[in-house]
């Protein structure tokens, strides 16, 4: 179980570190304000509409319904290795923080008698 769980959490890291610092552009393409086509990685293709192009002389003015719109996400460029290691007192702390915490709950079968190991006073006289 814990293999697999090791395993998963492993390729989801993987994969975050990997579509982090991938780039890519998504392409769309609108005609007459309405989405035709989208791509990612490549150029969306055309609707297939001519525009039809006057030259600079003429007085008519053609208005073209198709529309390129390109946004181009940016992964990150620099990956920095950390190495936050803990200090001999950290790990000190942490450990024994940890053992006295688990040592609250853990229960105890055996019956502790605290003077075991003790003689009883020697007695003037016996109160009874």
């Amino acid at each position: 179980m814990k293999s697999i769980l090791y395993k998963i959490s492993t390729s989801l890291l993987a994969s975050l570190v990997l579509l982090s610092t991938v780039s890519f552009t998504i392409d769309k393409h609108f005609c007459c304000d309405e989405l035709m086509d989208l791509a990612i990685f490549s150029s969306a293709e055309d609707c297939g509409m001519v525009s039809h192009d006057y030259g600079d002389e003429d007085t008519i003015v053609a208005k073209v319904c198709c529309e390129n719109h390109q946004t181009f996400i940016q992964g990150q460029d620099e990956l920095v290795k950390v190495n936050n290691l803990l200090g001999l007192e950290q790990v000190a702390f942490i450990a024994t923080f940890t053992f006295s915490y688990i040592g609250l709950f853990a229960e105890s079968t055996e019956r502790v008698t605290p003077f075991q190991y003790y003689t009883s006073p020697l007695l003037v006289q016996d109160i009874h």
